[in-house]
């Protein structure tokens, strides 16, 4: 089955694979939402890595990124194909979303930094996202594509978000609030036994 982000490759029970191949990007990911925490990541910018890392740990979801891009020509496109289908796989594996608590919150420090993350697992895609980055650059990473990042994830896998954060560090912010989205999401995505259905007054989703 293809969608427009990529091609469901395999799918189950609140996990899925999706890949997506373009002539500027080639990636697979594989995403479990009743996981631990497990990842294995690798999308040729390493601090990318490491923020996708920070959210499937705190979300506990079992993540795995395999990707390949024109990073000779900058990083926008491998970063921006990565959050799609991530958020491909997201929306995959939740399937109807039918009993899930469908909002989450969460408030991360880190050292002088701190991020609030609040999302909508309803089907509804929209990002705000107030992070103000004092540099260019964490790493290889260029900091103006987080903004973009939450926005094509919120995009692809039907999640309204506001993410939003202060702080001195860059590195120390962005991290936040990659794990303060992780654990909002975590929440979000459970299951609660005594909801039959969607979670709205509608008696339907989007």
């Amino acid at each position: 089955m293809t969608n427009q982000i990529g091609k469901v490759v395999a799918s189950g029970d609140r996990w899925a694979t999706v890949a997506r191949s373009t002539r500027e990007t080639q990636i697979t990911v594989t995403l479990k939402l009743d996981g631990s925490g497990d990842t294995k990541i690798d999308t040729g910018v390493g601090f990318f890595d490491h923020l996708l890392n920070a959210l499937a740990h705190h979300a506990l979801f079992d993540l795995e990124v395999g990707a390949s891009g024109d990073l000779i020509v900058d990083e926008h496109h491998t970063v921006e194909d990565v959050a799609l289908v991530v958020g491909a796989a997201f929306a995959q594996a939740l399937g109807d979303r039918g009993g899930i608590a469908r909002f989450g919150d969460a408030a991360v420090p880190m050292d002088e930094s701190v991020a609030t993350a609040v999302v909508d697992v309803g089907g509804r895609p929209y990002a705000v996202v107030d992070l103000p980055f004092k540099g260019k650059r964490a790493g290889k990473l260029p900091l103006e594509l987080i903004e973009h990042v939450f926005e094509s994830f919120a995009r692809a896998g039907g999640v309204t978000l506001n993410v939003k954060g202060r702080g001195r560090n860059d590195h120390h912010l962005a991290e936040a609030a990659f794990k303060a989205l992780g654990r909002a999401l975590c929440s979000a995505v459970v299951v609660d036994p005594r909801r039959k259905g969607p979670a709205s007054t509608k008696g339907s989703l989007g």
